[in-house]
């Protein structure tokens, strides 16, 4: 059971590293993000369900369970819209940092899901987080519209992993993935047939935006999403959205060395990051040792 948990620990933090380079990825992309997400969607939703088919998976699920999936499907769609938007207006290194936001936000609505108790190390920790957040946004101000839409993606975030940690009891990642993907594609197509958005234009793109969405949609999107829910079997929401404070990291240094100029920020900048690497450390080592008072 240990050695599960330490394979899926290990796992988490391998999709973390390809969230992290999926930043600098959407910002690779020159496209619109709407058409970015649903492009991502549809691409990764047909991996998905060849992926079902091989395996002889079964699409069935309750009618119930299915409005639930689609609900959550939208709530994705929006998530990476806000996500990929926060990105193009303002860059990777802004968007990624204010996603360090999110094991605060689960620490306060994790207990209205599952019932437990708001754990005092939880808050606090994320308080401390928030301390190192405004530090970089008092010496990067310009890019607070970026800021407005990464805070709205990354509370959406919180709210889909709340709901995966309770379906994922029930079914196959892959098929949640797969139902979630499908609403999400859904949604934004009749936001495309009111806005008029499906012309030769919307399908016209360069060869290396059409490469990078392919790698996009199958590594970086149908196996680490699928993986991201697998991995909440065996570890808590919180604990998927605390290690994923570390995306910030990997998405940051990858930015600086490939994106270059865009991504060199102020010294407080990187204070304030290193502040928040160090939080997520004490907050895993402190739950380290609760835990094994317990046992």
């Amino acid at each position: 059971m240990r050695n599960d948990n330490l394979k899926s620990y290990l796992n988490l933090h391998l999709i973390v590293f390809i969230w992290g380079f999926t930043a600098v990825l959407g910002a690779l992309i020159t496209i619109d993000a709407e058409n970015l997400v649903w492009y991502r969607m549809l691409l990764a939703g047909i991996f998905l369900g060849c992926f079902i088919v091989y395996k002889k998976q079964s699409f069935r699920v309750p009618v119930k369970e299915f409005f639930k999936l689609i609900f959550v499907g939208l709530l994705i769609a929006l998530h990476w819209v806000f996500f990929f938007k926060a990105i193009h207006i303002s860059n990777v290194s802004i968007t990624l940092s204010i996603f360090s936001l999110g094991a605060f936000f689960a620490s306060l609505l994790e207990p209205i899901f599952f019932g437990r108790k708001i754990l005092w190390y939880e808050v606090f920790f994320g308080l401390i987080i928030i301390g190192g957040l405004a530090l970089i946004l008092q010496v990067e101000i310009k890019y607070l519209q970026g800021v407005y839409f990464a805070l709205a993606s990354i509370i959406l975030g919180v709210l889909f992993t709340l709901m995966n940690g309770k379906l994922i009891s029930n079914h196959e990642p892959s098929v949640i993935t797969f139902y979630e993907f499908g609403a999400g594609v859904f949604f934004i197509s009749v936001y495309f047939l009111f806005k008029g958005k499906f012309n030769a234009d919307f399908f016209t793109m360069s060869t290396n935006n059409w490469i990078l969405l392919f790698v996009l949609a199958s590594v970086f999107t149908a196996y680490a999403f699928t993986a991201s829910v697998k991995v909440m079997q065996r570890l808590t929401p919180y604990t998927v959205m605390l290690t994923t404070n570390l995306e910030p990291v990997y998405g940051i240094v990858l930015a600086y060395f490939i994106l270059g100029g865009k991504e060199k920020m102020s010294t407080e900048f990187y204070i304030g990051a290193i502040i928040i690497v160090i939080t997520v450390i004490l907050n895993g080592v402190f739950k380290h040792y609760q835990n094994k008072e317990k046992v």
